[in-house]
């Protein structure tokens, strides 16, 4: 993708280094304002008590999906997403995705121990030297490798927390070698395997999705650019910090792409989503499970009836967190509209005009994580129900 943006606007600080440094005092560039703070610091002990009580009060699992018997009926070739078994899992995807815009899904297809050995692999990532971990420092042309912020506003308000990115799919947009870690010695290795299944659970995923809206079951795919939809990845490391109440790890935003697979710390809890009243609620991970939300073009592509979500991540003062990401976009050059089906059923008018994720995603590469501004700013300027 072309654009403009070749340097960083400040020199680049690792937020690792800085919570390793002993400091107590957070520097003014890390300090949100008092609108956007967390109501309260969610150390790592209190969290664990709050998972104790019977009725926990801002600590909620979000909900969960089975994939188990929809896996196995498709694996022999009985029963597909939009019949019989399938019927079950579309229907509570629906409910998750009009409630919720986030759901976990439990026995999905990628094995644990694959699971536990990606997110162990870049653990071992950031507890290398610091001097081996710059060799990796990324830039805004592509955003491939060791990073610490979003956006290139000079002066931004930063969050607390490090990150190494990297393409996975299509074959011809794959991160070069050059861009991995060489330490782990593992990593590429490891994590081209578990993007790989992962991919294959967004097809999936894909399918449900179009079915539960009464689309065919390829719609959404075909609609992203088919087999030539992109995936990334993103490691996110947030360190220890002096003061969680005035910071986050990462700002509340709502994902540009179609779908986000997380794999979350398995110890430490720090993913907060946005209800409809307002409310954030801590996210309780299930055992081997992933979190998934909706994009920012499930919005789109659905009419609006599927939302995404806001959410955040908040940080603590008694435990580091890590966490992988895997983002499934729409090919960069696709126009996505919503699907004509859900603009003329119920005489809806299309609420978003097409634009390509290329064209999307510069907001978020140039303003950083800023909530749901950029799809609100979209909404209602579709020119005719036909677009």
């Amino acid at each position: 993708m072309a654009d403009c943006m070749q340097e960083w606007p400040e020199p680049v600080v690792r937020v690792q280094a800085l919570a390793e440094s002993g400091l107590s005092v957070i520097p003014r560039c890390y300090v949100k304002p008092p609108c956007d703070r967390p109501a309260v610091a969610p150390a790592a002990a209190a969290v664990q008590a709050q998972l104790e009580k019977d009725q926990p009060s801002d600590i909620i699992s979000i909900p969960v999906v089975d994939l188990g018997e929809l896996l196995l009926a498709e694996d022999g070739g009985a029963v597909g997403v939009g019949g019989g078994l399938g019927n079950d899992v579309t229907e509570a995807v629906a409910a998750a995705c009009r409630e919720w815009g986030f759901f976990q899904v439990v026995n999905h297809g990628v094995r644990p121990e694959l699971m536990r050995a990606a997110r162990e692999a870049w653990r071992g990532f950031f507890r290398r030297p610091l001097a081996e971990k710059q060799r990796y420092a990324n830039s805004p042309r592509t955003y491939e490798g060791y990073g610490s912020r979003l956006g290139v506003q000079k002066g931004a308000v930063l969050d607390w927390g490090d990150y190494f990115f990297l393409y996975l799919a299509p074959e011809a947009a794959k991160s070069q070698a050059k861009f991995w870690p060489a330490n782990p010695s593992n990593c590429k290795e490891v994590s081209e395997e578990y993007g790989r299944e992962v991919v294959r659970l967004c097809e999936l995923l894909m399918r449900v999705l179009s079915v539960s809206l009464g689309l065919d079951e390829a719609h959404f795919q075909r609609a992203f650019g088919g087999a030539d939809c992109g995936a990334t990845l993103r490691a996110n490391y947030y360190p220890r910090c002096p003061q969680p109440d005035l910071t986050l790890g990462l700002s509340a935003h709502s994902d540009p792409g179609a779908l986000t697979v997380l794999l979350a710390d398995e110890h430490v809890r720090g993913l907060q989503v946005r209800r409809g009243d307002g409310e954030w609620v801590t996210v309780q991970p299930v055992r081997d499970a992933f979190i998934v939300n909706v994009g920012d073009q499930v919005q789109i592509l659905s009419n609006s009836m599927y939302k995404s979500v806001e959410h955040r991540v908040v940080v603590n003062a008694e435990e580091e967190r890590i966490s992988l990401a895997l983002f499934y976009n729409p090919k960069g050059d696709v126009p996505v509209a919503p699907a004509p089906e859900l603009v003329t059923a119920g005489n809806l008018p299309a609420l978003y005009p097409p634009m390509t994720f290329d064209k999307y995603r510069l907001y978020v590469r140039n303003k950083g994580a800023r909530g749901k501004a950029q799809i609100e700013a979209l909404k209602g300027q579709a020119s005719s129900p036909e677009n």
